[in-house]
């Protein structure tokens, strides 16, 4: 389609270059007496084949320009959405959001019209150089001085529209992570008054944005105005030059309006020619930018062989000696971190504050891999699961229970979009959903806004442990999972969650009294270190931190020494 629509550009282009020689036939045969109507109607019905030709030219390469974005959005979108954990902490997103809107709809010029319109311009341009040179060699090289002018300047202009545009969607970029960063606490701001104080901002970014642009407008407006300006004194240089020639008998005048009629066809093509380089300048930009994302470290969740195991009783996790940091350049969060949680059961991690309790999970998941040591799940090390495999054995309730844009529904099904309205019924029970069920105008199939917006914290925290029980884990990770829950309602998640426990290995990061009592064994984490394991009564009899943690928390029973 590409091909077609450059042809067929091509070829409207080709019927202006054969007017000028047409105009030349009309005044020769006026000249000579005779009749006009055949070369009239030649140049006519040339001017309308050129116009069809051309507009359905263009509108081949506009849709083919329009499927390009649309290839390159969908190949985006999958390496965004596959991007490794660690890469989406380091960037902003507001950033990768405008490489996915702004820079795709920039690449359409470099797709379709700036390619075509490039290699049709410089066609039609030596077409029109090689039709004056048999006009009239003398006044082709009056024309050629205007040509090597216009090429020695988009020499030293295009450079500096490619650097002035990289630099604009740079700044658009920022402006668009600046953004996101004011939605993403909105409430934050406004509740701590900052309205003014984001507004300067994103008002500093949207100028340095200004800036850029103005800057790519500049050299913009240089190379078009430069354009013309050569264009119109090589027109009155060749008016004057070719009337005296006339005027001395050397030149007919039927071959000077020729040729200038053709100096100002050319025109056209030179125009598009500079104008097209201009939107490769800016579209190359924007590619560049988007082949940034394909060099980021993206996962591959089809990638290694799965291991032989039995994928029916629960999973076994085992730490062994790990060590990791986030960054080559922050210190250890784990310092040789060593335990096992095997078969059904509720294993519960705890310690103060930094301990590295969370980044467990992150281990698990493979949303990081260990600095050293080996992290199994199944007597396998997670780097050697396929990572569609690994994460197909957990379930994970994360602390801050994100609910997505989107229905009731939508975000039980999320991990398990093949369970039946039977199965998301009783998970919805066992999740103590059944309120908000009853509650909600349209039931499951309900909008729950953007971030769940539209919910409590505790039932967003609901949603979340029913979409984990609705996969049904084998490993079932949660983060603080009843933190902003009510005492009636954390007793009854309590019991789902020792139901589950039953027959699946389940690890919690837990403060609170009833879920760690009731843990068939506790893991001690202090300074990214393992100090014990044990039981409840075990750990309040022989270590120190548990002890003070206990009752600090009010985790100790009354008759505890």
């Amino acid at each position: 389609m590409l091909a077609l629509g450059g042809g067929l550009s091509f070829l409207g282009g080709l019927t202006s270059l054969a007017q000028p020689l047409l105009a030349k036939y009309v005044i020769d045969a006026l000249g000579a007496g005779e009749s006009v109507l055949g070369p009239v109607l030649a140049l006519t019905g040339v001017i309308l084949c050129g116009a069809v030709i051309g507009a359905l030219g263009a509108f081949l390469l506009e849709r083919t320009g329009q499927s390009v974005v649309l290839g390159v959005r969908r190949n985006l979108v999958g390496a965004l959405v596959r991007l490794r954990v660690a890469e989406v902490d380091r960037l902003k997103p507001g950033d990768l959001v405008a490489r996915l809107t702004a820079d795709t709809t920039l690449l359409r010029t470099v797709a379709t019209s700036g390619v075509t319109n490039v290699f049709t311009s410089t066609v039609l341009l030596l077409g029109g150089i090689a039709v004056m040179v048999v006009l009239d060699v003398f006044l082709f090289l009056v024309a050629a001085g205007m040509i090597v002018a216009v090429g020695l300047l988009m020499g030293v202009v295009l450079p500096r529209i490619g650097a002035a545009t990289q630099a604009a969607q740079a700044a658009l970029g920022e402006m668009g992570s600046h953004l996101e960063r004011v939605f993403g606490a909105f409430r934050t701001v406004k509740a701590s008054s900052a309205e003014e104080a984001e507004t300067a901002r994103l008002d500093a970014a949207a100028e340095e944005s200004w800036r850029r642009g103005v800057a790519v407008a500049g050299w913009t407006a240089v190379s078009g105005t430069a354009t013309w300006l050569a264009v119109n004194i090589a027109f009155l240089t060749i008016l004057a030059v070719g009337g005296g020639r006339v005027a001395a008998g050397e030149l007919a005048v039927s071959s000077l309006i020729a040729f200038l009629l053709l100096l100002f066809y050319l025109m056209e093509p030179i125009s598009t020619l500079v104008r097209s380089a201009t939107e490769l300048q800016t579209g190359l930009a924007a590619v560049r930018r988007v082949d940034e994302v394909s060099e980021l470290d993206q996962e591959d969740p089809r990638g290694g062989t799965a291991p032989d195991v039995d994928r029916d009783g629960p999973a076994s996790v085992v730490f062994d000696d790990v060590a990791f940091r986030y960054r080559s350049d922050l210190p250890l969060v784990h310092h040789g971190v060593s335990f096992e949680a095997a078969g059904a059961g509720l294993t519960a991690l705890v310690g103060p504050s930094g301990a590295g309790k969370t980044t467990v999970f992150s281990l698990v998941e493979r949303f990081y891999d260990a600095t050293s040591g080996s992290v199994r799940v199944d007597g396998v090390d997670v780097r050697d699961w396929p990572l569609g495999e690994l994460r197909a054995q957990i379930g994970y309730v994360e602390q801050d229970a994100p609910v997505l844009e989107g229905t009731l529904r939508e975000n039980l099904l999320m991990a398990a979009p093949r369970a039946g309205e039977e199965e998301v019924r009783d998970v919805v029970r066992r999740a103590r959903l059944t309120d908000l069920l009853a509650r909600l105008p349209h039931g499951l199939d309900s909008t729950l806004g953007h971030r769940g917006v539209t919910i409590s914290g505790g039932e967003r925290q609901r949603v979340a442990i029913a979409r984990a029980l609705l996969r049904r884990p084998r490993l079932l990770l949660m983060d603080e999972a009843t933190s902003q829950l009510d005492a009636a309602n954390e007793g009854a998640l309590k019991e789902a969650m020792l139901e589950a426990a039953r027959h699946t290995n389940v690890l919690v990061v837990a403060h609170r009294l009833s879920t760690v009592t009731s843990a068939d064994r506790i893991v001690v984490m202090d300074a990214g270190r393992v100090r014990a394991v044990g039981t409840h009564a075990e750990l309040v009899a022989v270590d120190g931190l548990y002890r003070d943690l206990a009752a600090g928390q009010l985790l100790a029973s009354a008759d505890t020494p």
